[in-house]
């Protein structure tokens, strides 16, 4: 069993209030807050023991590193923002990806990640935009 830490329990309280599934930096600049201390070693250590007990999960991305989610939640997928490179949940299921598999194939799971622009990165990009389009109206 694992020790109670002022560390731990940090990066375990991150998890718990993040919306969205963190990478270890994201983990450990948000539990720093609580824990100035803090390094991410003790980040990656804790984040794997926690896998090891079930009560986090990985979230894999193709050709980027893990980023960690609360365990057990019903099936869903990730939107990546291509701005700030932030993943969160989208919750449900595309129906109907079975006329995807080949004939004579068994599917027996599937990910979809989506890709785009998260709310605040653009909001953060309207502006720039709409200096873009009235330019090239002019």
């Amino acid at each position: 069993m694992a020790r109670r830490t002022a560390q731990r329990a940090a990066i375990r309280q991150v998890l718990e209030d993040a919306a969205r599934p963190l990478s270890p930096t994201e983990i450990l600049r948000d539990a720093q807050r609580l824990v100035p201390r803090l390094g991410l070693t003790t980040v990656y250590r804790t984040v794997n023991a926690l896998v090891d007990e079930r009560w986090l999960a990985p979230v894999e991305l193709p050709g980027e590193a893990a980023r960690y989610e609360l365990a057990g939640k019903a099936h869903h997928h990730h939107f990546r923002c291509r701005v700030c490179d932030s993943v969160f949940d989208a919750p449900g299921c595309v129906r109907g990806l079975d006329v995807l598999v080949p004939r004579g194939f068994v599917a027996e799971a599937h990910a979809l990640v989506i890709y785009g622009t998260c709310t605040a990165c653009s909001r953060s990009l309207q502006p720039a935009q709409e200096l873009v389009e009235h330019a090239t109206q002019a």
